[in-house]
């Protein structure tokens, strides 16, 4: 991958405060971001883009992960700095608000919880997290993108902008992250098993396809030599939302826990999921590949006010080749889990 463009949707307006930085603490930074560069899924070269081994791509949970460790130029200020600009701060108050009312995680969140996340969450502006929501998308990126972004069959060869994941916090309850995706990329069909997502677009228009599992269970295998087996889920939405819109909440058994984001425009979305993924604990994120209802059969009938349309087989899968993910650097206000100073104090 490439580095980040001054155009970049998360291009920092924190960059003012570099100037506070010593040669030695400049020469840190360069070689943070030197190394941040490396490690990237592809790497631009003079000529041309050469992409590493797959077992590097980065998959959702992986992504927040690589961008943990290195300093913003707000956490290079000191304590007080960071105390003075956590204070007050609308991401501060996000998390203050999650911990109260999505910890522990064994409890699911009540519905007065998630209506006072919603509404701190639909407050939330791309300045508030350190964003920039006029930011054109850098046209270095890499990764096959579709002509049609409602056509998954038909793709063009054009290079699209790898989406980048921001990771501002976690716990074993909560994490609190964004996803910015530039034009026409996509997150495949997915999964968020036994969680709770409010889902805040800060900028932009995205097309979000969004499916519940049939209850009870209905599987079935395709007949063919390969046996696929497919599961049946009911369409929960299909449509593009644009900024400013609600934030949307999906639940673990309703909401559309199951779904695709195609970025129409470059857009940004906060997520906060409860509890996050964890292998250990069984939340594993799994991916799926849809078909029409017709492609199998089934000893399900369908009620007489229902139509095929309304339904699709999906099978799980590997993460697709073209699924391109990397980490960026969060470069809103910190999120503090305890501050205390003599004369100043805040407690989350």
């Amino acid at each position: 991958m490439h580095q980040n463009s001054p155009s970049s949707p998360f291009a920092s307006s924190g960059s003012s405060f570099s100037y506070a930085l010593t040669s030695s603490q400049i020469r840190a930074k360069e070689a943070g971001r030197k190394h941040r560069e490396e490690g990237s899924l592809h790497i631009k070269t003079s000529s041309h883009t050469t992409t590493p081994p797959k077992n590097e791509s980065l998959n959702i949970r992986e992504a927040y992960e690589r961008s943990v460790g290195g300093l913003t130029p707000l956490a290079q200020q000191g304590p007080w700095k960071q105390a003075a600009m956590a204070k007050g701060s609308t991401m501060q108050t996000l998390y203050e608000l999650c911990k109260k009312t999505l910890t522990p995680s064994s409890v699911s969140p009540s519905s007065q919880s998630i209506r006072k996340l919603c509404s701190l969450m639909d407050s939330i502006s791309p300045a508030d997290v350190g964003l920039k929501e006029d930011a054109l998308d850098d046209d270095r990126g890499h990764g096959f993108f579709e002509s049609n972004p409602f056509k998954s069959l038909t793709r063009a060869a054009q290079w699209a902008q790898p989406i980048t994941y921001l990771h501002i916090y976690e716990c074993d309850s909560f994490t609190i992250g964004i996803f910015c995706l530039p034009t026409a990329s996509v997150i495949p069909l997915h999964d968020h098993p036994g969680m709770t997502v409010l889902s805040k677009i800060l900028y932009g228009s995205i097309h979000v396809k969004a499916y519940d599992w049939v209850e009870p269970s209905c599987m079935t295998n395709s007949g063919k030599p390969s046996k696929i087996s497919v599961k049946l889920a009911k369409y929960q939405a299909d449509t593009v939302l644009t900024a400013p819109c609600p934030t949307r909440v999906l639940y673990p058994k309703t909401g559309g826990n199951l779904h695709c984001f195609t970025a129409i425009t470059s857009v940004a979305v906060l997520d906060v999921l409860a509890p996050p993924y964890s292998e250990v604990a069984g939340r594993r994120c799994t991916y799926y590949h849809d078909y029409p209802y017709s492609t199998f059969s089934t000893v399900k009938e369908l009620e007489m006010d229902e139509r095929e349309e309304d339904y699709s087989w999906l099978e799980a899968i590997d993460a697709p080749d073209d699924f391109y993910m990397r980490s960026g650097n969060y470069s809103g206000p910190p999120v503090k889990k305890e501050l205390c100073f003599p004369g100043f104090c805040t407690i989350a």
